[in-house]
């Protein structure tokens, strides 16, 4: 559909296919999926909080993390709820690229924060003795900081570019907005967005995707060398660390794979499915993950649930 780009004031979402009834169900689901997402991290978040025992380093980073599972999950949940029900799956262009801007940077600092949380379990590790020295109130604040920050801004740079472009349609083949989907209609080869978008690849995937992997890389060379204790330690604390970096970069890799490349050879169920795979089961993923895993967090969740249920 060949438009001019002063007349782009909404976006038609053309990935939503007729369900007929079955979309109240799909609706029902969703909405369980969402409840579950806001109440199990904000419990976390209360429980570590709260607590003063948890006030150290490599909990503050897991606060950061269920924070950003809900400013994630909020970013797009209620969004597909109105889209389920409604018969016309259009939006308005400044919505759009709010949400482009929100889903993107729930995706970028999801994974530095990931990479930040690695760091803290290399030290914890590597280098126990000068754990406390190191990890310090400052450094803490610092590196939640470096997690937060630098997402923001530059995304804020992609959304920026991609607002300006002189765009020749209007029809997204998703069921939520994407740049990419945004840079296709542009009426010009975008060279600009291109090479800002390998300049957001680098810093918001390469940078922490090395951290993770060098951090990983002497965590395993101090568990060959090490005594038995230390590998127990390094498998508690990492096993569900590990997990959820694992399943955010599959879920994200095929949103981008989509996004890139042809893919309607596969059913649009599954299509759909995978494109949210990373913003609506990581939330729910990490909750669970380190809520039974970390025996800490796990028995002061359950003082907590039942102080309230007396």
């Amino acid at each position: 559909m060949k438009i001019n780009s002063t007349q782009v004031f909404y976006f038609t979402l053309s990935a939503y296919i007729d369900t007929g009834s079955v979309k109240y169900f799909s609706f029902l689901i969703i909405l369980c999926l969402y409840v579950l997402i806001v109440g199990s991290n904000v419990l976390l978040i209360v429980v570590i909080c709260v607590n003063r025992s948890l006030h150290e380093p490599m909990y503050m980073f897991l606060c950061s993390l269920f924070v950003n599972e809900l400013y994630g999950s909020t970013s797009l949940f209620p969004f597909l709820l109105v889209q389920i029900l409604s018969d016309v799956h259009i939006i308005s262009a400044p919505l759009c690229f709010l949400q482009i801007f929100s889903v993107y940077t729930y995706g970028s600092v999801e994974f530095t924060n990931l990479a930040v949380m690695s760091y803290d379990r290399y030290v914890a590790i590597c280098h126990p003795l000068q754990y406390n020295s190191v990890m310090t109130s400052r450094k803490m604040v610092f590196l939640v900081s470096i997690t937060w920050l630098p997402p923001v801004f530059a995304v804020g740079g992609t959304i920026v570019l991609s607002s300006s472009l002189q765009l020749c349609g209007n029809v997204i083949n998703k069921i939520y907005c994407g740049n990419h989907s945004i840079i296709k209609l542009a009426c010009e080869e975008p060279r600009v967005n291109n090479i800002y978008e390998l300049f957001m690849v680098f810093l918001t995937v390469c940078v922490p995707g090395s951290v993770i992997l060098y951090t990983y890389m002497r965590i395993l060379k101090v568990c060959f060398s090490g005594s038995k204790q230390t590998r127990q330690k390094a498998v508690s604390t990492c096993t569900p660390h590990l997990a959820s970096v694992i399943n955010f970069s599959f879920g994200v890799s095929f949103d981008v794979l989509q996004s890139r490349f042809d893919m309607n050879n596969f059913p649009s169920m599954l299509r759909i499915f995978l494109s949210l795979y990373f913003i609506t089961f990581q939330p729910v993923f990490n909750p669970v993950l380190y809520g039974l895993n970390m025996s800490k967090i796990r028995s002061l969740c359950k003082k907590l649930l039942q102080k309230f249920s007396s």
